[in-house]
């Protein structure tokens, strides 16, 4: 891996359950204002998020097509 492919951020939880994405994951994974994010769960191994766009490319070529 190169430098800067990977970080550690401590965010905290707001009263409505709500986390700011830190500025660092928002660079590296090109996140904007507007933009979707799934949250996927896990109870084993905890909680992913993944750009929307990213997703239904992962689920398209898992059912073989878009999905949306």
């Amino acid at each position: 891996m190169q430098e800067g492919d990977r970080f550690i951020v401590s965010v905290k939880v707001g009263p409505k359950g709500q986390i700011t994405v830190p500025v660092e994951a928002r660079k590296m994974f090109d996140i904007k204002e507007g933009d979707t994010l799934m949250v996927m769960g896990d109870k084993a191994r905890g909680i992913a998020l993944v750009k929307s766009e990213e997703f239904y490319k992962l689920m398209g070529g898992f059912y073989g097509g878009d999905t949306h």
